[in-house]
């Protein structure tokens, strides 16, 4: 199945490769070795748009007392920072690296509703660099599930310029459903209460809907942080 996000760019792109094609065949010959590097070069390109832009059918997890990843990628970051924009407190933050390789639909690790949301201008630098999160364009979307609060950031990276949204403040969401669409390599950072239980490392793969990145402890529970 393609995302609805890749829909235009892959007329679009069919439309202009087959145009050149089609006049390239007409002056070079269909027999021609520069028609047929051009055809051989367009499939490849074309390929990797489709796959780029699947959005593979998934058993999602969905359970109230586990954070789920937001995004397909690579484990790149578990930290403790101090989150200056929303919480201006201590926070773990886990970062998921996206390659152009990996399905690039975000979606929402927790239910709850939408309490904070901002667009940020930025640099495009290369999202698996540790500053990226702060300096690069991103989105910062905060869900409250009622029993705590968590920042999940969309980040553009060297490639990436394009970040799509679906949701806005006061919107009630559902844990794996769809909350964006980042375009070519990009990175996502969930940020959470400081005493939640990691179920990741470091280098570990992930899916996004399905793969646990952490759970629920009394302390966060009853803290409602």
């Amino acid at each position: 199945m393609i995302h609805r996000e890749g829909s235009r760019i892959l007329i679009v792109a069919l439309v202009v490769l087959v145009a050149l094609n089609l006049c390239t065949g007409y002056y070079f010959g269909s027999c021609s070795a520069v028609f047929l590097s051009l055809l051989f070069i367009s499939a490849i390109k074309y390929s990797f748009l489709l796959f780029f832009f699947r959005n593979p059918q998934r058993h999602l997890t969905r359970n109230g007392e586990l954070i789920i990843s937001p995004a397909d990628g690579k484990i790149v970051a578990i930290e403790t920072v101090h989150e200056d924009e929303y919480f201006k407190d201590k926070r773990i933050q886990v970062s998921v690296f996206m390659s152009p390789l990996n399905v690039h639909l975000n979606r929402y690790p927790v239910s709850g509703v939408i309490s904070y949301f901002k667009y940020h201008k930025g640099r495009y630098l290369m999202a698996y660099l540790p500053k990226s999160s702060v300096e690069n364009e991103r989105t910062t979307i905060v869900i409250n599930n009622g029993y705590f609060t968590l920042l999940v950031r969309q980040i553009a990276g060297g490639i990436a310029r394009r970040i799509v949204t679906y949701c806005r403040t006061g919107d009630k969401v559902l844990q794996g459903d769809e909350m964006g669409f980042i375009k070519f390599g990009s990175r996502v950072d969930i940020l959470l209460p400081d005493n939640t239980k990691i179920m990741v490392n470091l280098g570990d793969k992930v899916k996004g809907g399905v793969s646990v990145i952490g759970k629920l402890t009394n302390e966060t529970v009853s803290g409602r942080q």
